[in-house]
Order: C-alpha cells, then sequence, then structure tokens
C-alpha cells in the first residue's frame, strides 16, 4: 500500500501565515532601526547647539575663542549679573513675560469662546467663520506688517504692551480656534445636555463643564502660544521703538549688535540662556499634559 505525500512547493511555503508573518516582522525591524537612527540624529542636531550655548555662557572670552570645545576652568555666574543688569536682559525679561503671559490668557479666552460655539451650536455662517480662521493660518504676518502698523499707530497701540498683547493674541487666533474647535467636538454631548436640563445656561454649560473637560486641550494650545509669543520678533520690532520696553528677542539682537563694540561675548551667551531656560523648563514641566492633549482626540 502507497501513500502519495503532498509535499507543499517552494513558494507555497514562502506564501504560510507564519512565513508572512515573519517577513513583516523583518520590514518592521528595518523601519524601526531607520526611524531611531533618524530621531538619534536629530536629537543630536538640537540638543548639541543648546548645551554649547549654556556651557558657553559660563566660559570667560577669552576661553570662548581658545577653547570653544572645552568645558569652562571654573564657572564664571558673573555673566549672568552683567547680562542681566548691564545689558538689561532683566528689563526684557520682565517685559516679554508680562506680554506673552497676557497674550495667552486672552488668546485662550477667545479661542475656547469661539471654538465651543463654532463647535457646539448650528447657526448661518457658522462654516463660513470656521474657514475664515483657517485661512489665517496661512496668513503670513509678513504679508500685513505695513497696514497693521498703521492700524496700531491709529489706535495707539504702538510703543504699548498693551497694544503687543492685543496683536499677539489676534495672530494666535487662527491656530487655537481651529486646534480647540476639533477638540471640542470629541467632548461627550450628554453632559452638556444634562447640565441644561438642571437648569444650566449655556455660559454654565460653558464654564463649568466643557472648560473643565477640555483642560488638556486648553494646556496643549497655551504651550504652543507660549513657544510662538516668546520667540516672536517682527511684530515688536515693528511696533515697539521705546528700548525700556524692548521684548528679549529685540534685546538679544541688540546685545548682538553691541558686540561690535564692547566683545562682551560671554555676557551674549549668557543672555541667549537666560532666555532659553524659560521654555524648557516649560516644556519639561508640561510635555506629558502637551501630549495628553495631542492624543485626547483619537482616544475619545
Amino acid at each position: 500500500m502507497s501513500v502519495n505525500a503532498q509535499v507543499p512547493a517552494t513558494g507555497d511555503l514562502a506564501d504560510t501565515p507564519a512565513a508572512k508573518q515573519t517577513r513583516r516582522r523583518g520590514e518592521f525591524g528595518v523601519l524601526n532601526v531607520f526611524s531611531h537612527g533618524f530621531l538619534i540624529v536629530w536629537a543630536v542636531l538640537v540638543v548639541f547647539p543648546l548645551l554649547w550655548a549654556i556651557v558657553t555662557s559660563f566660559k570667560s572670552d577669552a576661553e570662548i575663542f581658545t577653547s570653544p570645545w572645552k568645558l569652562p576652568g571654573r564657572l564664571h555666574f558673573n555673566n549672568f549679573a552683567r547680562a542681566w543688569n548691564g545689558a538689561d536682559i532683566g528689563q526684557y525679561f520682565i517685559n516679554t513675560v508680562i506680554v506673552v503671559a497676557g497674550g495667552v490668557v486672552l488668546t485662550l479666552a477667545l479661542s475656547s469662546m469661539v471654538a465651543y460655539v463654532i463647535a457646539r451650536y448650528s447657526f448661518p455662517g457658522s462654516r463660513i467663520i470656521y474657514y475664515l480662521f483657517i485661512a489665517g493660518m496661512a496668513f503670513p504676518v509678513f504679508l500685513a506688517i505695513v497696514p497693521l502698523f498703521f492700524v496700531a499707530q491709529n489706535f495707539g497701540m504702538t510703543n504699548s504692551r498693551t497694544g503687543l498683547i492685543v496683536i499677539y493674541a489676534a495672530y494666535s487666533l487662527p491656530f487655537s480656534v481651529f486646534f480647540l474647535t476639533a477638540f471640542f467636538r470629541t467632548l461627550p454631548t450628554s453632559l452638556a445636555e444634562a447640565a441644561f436640563i438642571d437648569g444650566c445656561g449655556h455660559w454654565g454649560t460653558f464654564l463649568r463643564v466643557m472648560l473643565p473637560l477640555a483642560k488638556p486641550g486648553l494646556v496643549s494650545i497655551g504651550i504652543f502660544n507660549v513657544l510662538g509669543q516668546w520667540n516672536q520678533y517682527i511684530l515688536p520690532v515693528v511696533l515697539e521703538n521705546d528700548p525700556h520696553k524692548y521684548l528679549l528677542t529685540q534685546g538679544l539682537a541688540k546685545l548682538t549688535v553691541s558686540q561690535g563694540y564692547r566683545s562682551d561675548w560671554s555676557a551674549l551667551f549668557a543672555g541667549l540662556t537666560i532666555s532659553m531656560l524659560p521654555i524648557l523648563v516649560v516644556y519639561a514641566v508640561f510635555q506629558r499634559q502637551v501630549q495628553a492633549g495631542m492624543t485626547a482626540g483619537a482616544l475619545k
């Protein structure tokens, strides 16, 4: 009695589920190695200049030019004192904190209200308003800088911290409304309906129910606005000409120009470090909230 054994061909073995899974694992492994390698290179390119600038801020002027890649022989903390007082970085820092804090608070207040109405209420023209805000994201600041200057001048908002706060908020609104509108749409409608049944009005529902639920999104967009407004340069240069009201970006540019005459490079790097540290600290503290806000819409 003979048994005819069916031996699968080589091509059939390659198409078995186990072989396909093994092949996919190999492909994903190669892709992971490439992506991780790219991220490591990108991290080095970003982190190394920051660390170099911070280390250089503790060096003397002689060490900056004679041994730029070495650690300082001793820490020169007086560089920061000269930058803070002698170069007026302290005043510029305070001005920047005031303007950015006011701009971010005003942006969050206005954008949250606009986004909530667009996301939760249907009325004629709501889509047009939403698309106008989206169009504002593609509107470059350089295109409107000249008419903006004359408008601000006519309203008395030049050389004014209040004027900068209002203009910062206006330029931050499009992306903030776009981001928060998508976030408010992910929130459960049943909670708002329950609040209305319990006697809450529109303002009460927004302030007591929906706004607390949107906290991850507010934190995320707040961080983005802090980063963008802290690093803003063109708007304060055009709208702020009073040296006593300069922001950090203007102060650092002024300090850089003055180095051609005084050669106080250590104070320049100290001022640069002072301007970077608040942003690094803010992101390090709130990075979990930023990640939660970015992924909350996909998880709900």
